[in-house]
């Protein structure tokens, strides 16, 4: 409704009837600044502004509505919207992610670098949501964070063979899991089979012969002592010199053992698939050893467990190690799943924290896995 301003010698009136004054808004696009002028009337800056006398008298404390000084600043409501709510608030970039084999939305999230939130708001998933291969994600992210997960660092590309798992990838490329997942766009514990490509990343066009490699101490983002790193470097040289089992005599291998002990067949091959890809000779930075992937102080209690000394190194020992764990843990806990859960990160933790979110996704892979053996 457009006021005409009175002429300054009129009486004041009121420009607006009161019921609707009372209903209405008094600032619908906010507040901005006025400074009074000579000549200026409260009457004349009401109409100015489309409101009442009123209100600006009670916004500006103003007890003579007929004297008003120049120089004075008053709020009075805007007329139209702020300049930075008429520009509408650019879209985030839509990218449509189509499901591989071997994703999961953690994953997904992190090739993208958005909130996993974000991914489940904009497809209306849940965590517990199962995504299938084919299935289309949308991702929206910023501009920035768009073009980043187009250019991921170069790197070489590895084709997954049957038994490779991401540690033992990582540990061969000398790089981390963490690395290999964020180039590969994957979780670090998605996963991966045979035929799949991954991403070796900051290796494109170097030698890895010119120079001395370190020894890895960094695994799934977590850092051990040099110590610990030295010990995995030397059972991964004595198992690399070392005749080892197929995977298909190992997959035997843990089936009887685990009838033996009374732990499900299914998920002891899960667990093992999951932790080495039945690979005796994988070693990673924290000195878990072979097909059931034990550290030494784990090892040392299933050697009680079992009632003999258990050799990491041997793989009959080292499958004895990780189902007598399993046993113990299974009656220790309440369900597969948490059974699961304390095999990989702890008994004690696992009772005084829960789960992890990492364990989490963890324990839904290793599920899975059991479904499929």
């Amino acid at each position: 409704m457009v006021i005409s301003a009175p002429p300054a010698t009129a009486p004041e009136v009121v420009v607006l009837p009161s019921a609707g004054v009372a209903a209405a808004n008094p600032a619908p696009h906010g507040w901005t600044t006025h400074t009074v002028r000579p000549g200026d009337t409260l009457i004349g800056i009401a109409a100015r502004y489309r409101t009442t006398v009123g209100v600006l008298a009670a916004r500006n404390e103003i007890r003579d509505r007929g004297h008003i000084v120049a120089g004075t600043r008053l709020a009075v409501p805007r007329t139209t919207p702020a300049k930075s709510a008429k520009r509408p608030t650019p879209q985030q970039p839509r990218t449509v992610h189509v499901v591989r084999s071997g994703d999961t939305l953690i994953g997904i999230a992190a090739r993208y670098r958005v909130p996993l939130a974000s991914v489940l708001k904009a497809n209306r998933l849940t965590a517990r949501s199962v995504i299938h291969p084919g299935q289309k994600v949308t991702v929206r992210a910023a501009a920035a964070t768009a073009t980043a997960a187009r250019t991921v660092a170069k790197g070489t590309r590895y084709r997954v063979r049957a038994g490779d798992t991401l540690g033992a990838i990582a540990i061969r490329h000398r790089t981390s899991v963490g690395a290999i997942a964020r180039a590969s766009g994957i979780s670090t514990r998605s996963v991966i089979r045979p035929g799949q490509r991954l991403t070796i990343p900051g290796r494109a066009g170097g030698s890895t012969t010119t120079a001395k490699q370190p020894v890895p101490d960094t695994f799934n983002g977590v850092r051990y002592p040099r110590s610990v790193a030295e010990a995995a470097a030397r059972n991964r040289a004595i198992l690399a010199k070392r005749s080892v089992p197929s995977r298909t005599t190992t997959k035997s291998m843990i089936v009887s053992t685990a009838r033996r002990h009374g732990v499900d067949p299914k998920l002891a091959l899960a667990v093992a698939y999951q932790e080495s890809g039945w690979n005796q000779r994988a070693v990673s930075p924290a000195n878990a050893v072979g097909v059931m992937q034990v550290i030494p102080d784990a090892g040392r209690w299933a050697s009680d467990l079992a009632g003999r000394r258990l050799d990491l190194l041997d793989p009959q020992d080292n499958v004895t190690a990780g189902v007598v764990i399993l046993r113990a843990l299974g009656r220790a806990t309440t369900s597969p799943e948490k059974a699961v859960a304390a095999y990989y990160q702890g008994l004690g933790a696992l009772q005084k924290h829960g789960m992890y979110t990492d364990t989490k996704q963890y324990v839904r892979t290793v599920m899975a896995l059991r479904k499929t053996m």
